[in-house]
């Protein structure tokens, strides 16, 4: 029986991490779509306009720290190969690289309106949902919740597919390069290209920096916006 138990929390977290990676993939190939819906056709060219994992891979990123942080603290994060595009060939100069980044977060915002809807539509008594949502990520906990139930395993990978989602979007707003709201700061604040050039050099330690300094209000946030989306699937 134990046995049994820890084959289904490997299955569990083979998906969670299976999820987090396609929901990656996903990000970027919506910022090279935007990029052609706006007339630049880098991305297309590369192909990298594709769901296939295998063009979108950087090892360093999608595998090895996904893999090291989820040993080492049980949760995991990552990135994937920045899709390419030219901003000198989009239509709109001023907003077409604030479109092609905002592009990728909004990717995630309408995957986890979806998976919230349909895990909304799973007929399952209310406390276990919010059992699932809860403890979605306790793996000894959850395969017991979910074992032997059809729904409840789909409610499961739902609510995974939500999490990713939701903490990708909502994390890549934050204005601060290399993240995808650097580029709407950029646009709204009208900065000079030279002082981009700074912020976009200096980007990953001002970002490490706000993480340490903000990680309380930034924990906070993300949770909330978990909640709103949960609630949609409650």
């Amino acid at each position: 029986m134990a046995r049994f138990i820890m084959l289904n929390e490997l299955v569990l977290i083979i998906f969670y991490i299976a999820i987090l990676i396609y929901s990656i993939i996903l990000h970027e190939v919506f910022h090279g779509v935007a990029a052609l819906w706006l007339g630049d056709q880098t991305a297309k060219y590369a192909g990298r306009l594709t769901a296939n994992p295998l063009k979108h891979i950087d090892p360093m990123m999608t595998i090895f720290v996904p893999l090291i942080m989820f040993l080492t603290t049980g949760f995991a994060f990552g990135g994937a190969k920045p899709v390419p595009y030219n901003p000198y060939n989009l239509r709109n100069q001023k907003w077409g690289p604030t479109l092609v980044a905002l592009a990728g977060p909004l990717s995630n915002i309408l995957i986890a309106i979806l998976a919230a809807i349909f895990a909304r539509l799973i007929s399952l008594p209310m406390p276990i949902k919010r059992d699932i949502m809860n403890n979605f990520n306790d793996w000894g906990a959850i395969s017991h919740v979910i074992s032997g139930s059809g729904g409840a395993i789909i409610f499961e990978v739902l609510v995974m597919i939500i999490f990713w989602n939701v903490i990708l979007a909502f994390f890549n707003l934050i204005p601060i390069p290399p993240l995808d709201g650097s580029k709407l700061l950029f646009a709204i604040a009208n900065i000079k290209v030279e002082t981009m050039a700074i912020f976009e050099q200096f980007g990953f330690v001002l970002l490490f920096l706000f993480i340490i300094v903000f990680s309380g209000p930034l924990g906070i946030f993300l949770d909330s916006m978990l909640r709103l989306f949960f609630s949609i699937a409650n």
